[in-house]
């Protein structure tokens, strides 16, 4: 799997100070995307291990400062994002069962819990933000979406009740 970047200080990409991470890879190729470059799967650096304990390293150094973890994109649910970020989630989980986890996918909800391979990634993390970008629907006032038919889910509620939960409207 490979990244285009990593945002260590970031308050844009889900609640609170969070550390944002960027992977390439993705399906969707949503018109008017900000982030196309990333389409390519082969797009940005490796995720090495090296990468991943970097990651853990600053979650240990400020632990009390950060919020959570952030996967965005490109897609993480594309294909062959899902068994890197399935063995980092683990890892990162295992060291902080406190921290939350929002990931991005251009996949609805429905989509996701249909897919064994997707809902096996989705179901370690906290918050989804689903559904391809549409220009047609782009609202600046959105908070950590782009547009409109994107929703913002708790991910642990809506298995509980095998019903969409939505985080905030």
């Amino acid at each position: 799997m490979n990244y285009s970047g990593i945002k260590y200080t970031d308050m844009i990409n889900g609640e609170g100070i969070r550390v944002s991470l960027f992977v390439s890879g993705c399906s969707h190729y949503c018109k008017d995307c900000f982030n196309s470059d990333t389409w390519d799967p082969n797009y940005g650096s490796l995720f090495t291990e090296e990468t991943e304990n970097d990651i853990l390293n600053y979650f240990k150094k400020y632990d009390k400062s950060i919020k959570g973890l952030s996967l965005l994109g490109g897609d993480p649910t594309y294909i062959s994002n899902i068994d890197p970020l399935v063995s980092f989630i683990k890892k990162f989980k295992n060291l902080f069962p406190e921290k939350d986890i929002w990931i991005w996918s251009g996949f609805t909800w429905e989509a996701i819990i249909e897919s064994p391979k997707l809902l096996s990634l989705i179901e370690l993390c906290d918050i989804l933000v689903d559904g391809k970008f549409r220009i047609e629907e782009k609202d600046l006032n959105l908070k950590w979406r782009g547009s409109k038919n994107q929703r913002i889910i708790n991910i642990k509620k809506s298995l509980e009740l095998k019903e969409t939960i939505k985080y905030i409207d």
